[in-house]
């Protein structure tokens, strides 16, 4: 395992991204603590590491570019994650040869904001229009794909719903997608008790993948994870869930990846609810799976990848 890297020292560093092509320590650092320096396995590679303003937050972003590239993939990472935990998918895109738009989300990673919380939801919705603005800043090649884990799922899902109009858009990827977590009854009324007293919790980490290995990492090795769980983020997904189950049908048929070991979202209520929002959407279910697609062991990640890379083509 690499020297642990430094946070506070990488974050003031960060440039706009069409300017943040200098190698920094820092910046090397970080690349190598989360695997991310890929120039290795994927020749003439363009990895930059900078940041853009939205929504009064400063949003750490990351584009790794071929020399080449036949479209892009603007990439959404999960709550409580961020854009290091996210080389698999990344490492797959690029041997399609896609370049690859990733952003911590407020709260997360190396972007600003209180630790994993979030006033309302519509904030992720302007974080997700300024990740546009950089790929067209960028002149990033179009389709633009697009992929969500988990809450960035759920970000994807709001952006199609109730928008989704860009003509530059390819395929939409949701990757256990978050509309109701499980026990969502419960986890409303312990909010409506708590949210007089306190404005966080400890947070619970989860065996949400089947790799020992990342689960490891996660729990005992990131200096990237929020250990807790901020009241005002619950408060937020209280007022999202209803609204996005009574938003209209979309016409677009998105890609969906869910695993039914998944603990973490209500997954047969979700499938149901992006069902009946869809007209026709393709899903993949993998009964093994638990909810960390994105870091699921190598056997189930080749899985899904295979299933994407069909209608990726």
């Amino acid at each position: 395992m690499p020297e642990p890297f430094h946070p506070e020292q990488l974050r003031p560093l960060l440039r706009p991204l069409a300017a943040a092509r200098l190698e920094l320590p820092a910046v090397q650092a970080y690349r190598s603590f989360y695997g991310l320096d890929l120039g290795g396995r994927h020749a003439g590679l363009d990895h930059r590491l900078g940041s853009f303003a939205a929504g009064g937050y400063q949003i750490a972003v990351q584009l790794w570019a071929p020399a080449e590239p036949r479209g892009t993939l603007l990439l959404l990472h999960g709550y409580y994650d961020h854009m290091g935990l996210y080389r698999h998918v990344i490492d797959w895109a690029l041997a399609l040869n896609l370049a690859v738009l990733a952003c911590d989300l407020p709260g997360h990673g190396l972007s600003s904001g209180a630790r994993a919380s979030i006033g309302d939801f519509a904030e992720y919705q302007l974080v997700l229009a300024g990740l546009f603005e950089q790929a067209a800043e960028l002149q990033l090649p179009q389709p633009w794909h697009l992929c969500g884990q988990s809450t960035g799922g759920a970000i994807l899902l709001d952006y199609l719903l109730t928008d989704g109009k860009r003509s530059e858009l390819g395929q939409s990827i949701l990757l256990a997608p978050l509309v109701r977590p499980r026990a969502w009854a419960w986890s409303k009324l312990s909010y409506r008790l708590l949210r007089p007293f306190v404005r966080e919790i400890p947070r619970r980490f989860s065996e949400n993948s089947s790799d020992a290995a990342f689960i490891d990492f996660v729990h005992n090795l990131d200096p990237l994870q929020p250990r807790n769980l901020p009241t005002a983020w619950v408060g937020a997904l209280a007022q999202w869930v209803p609204r996005i189950e009574a938003a209209p049908r979309s016409a677009h048929s998105p890609l969906i990846v869910q695993g039914e070991a998944d603990m973490t979202v209500d997954w047969r209520h979700n499938l149901e609810v992006l069902q009946d929002k869809f007209g026709r959407p393709s899903i993949l279910r993998l009964p093994e799976a638990r909810h960390h697609l994105a870091n699921e062991s190598e056997a189930l990640r080749q899985r899904y990848f295979d299933f994407l890379r069909e209608h990726l083509a």
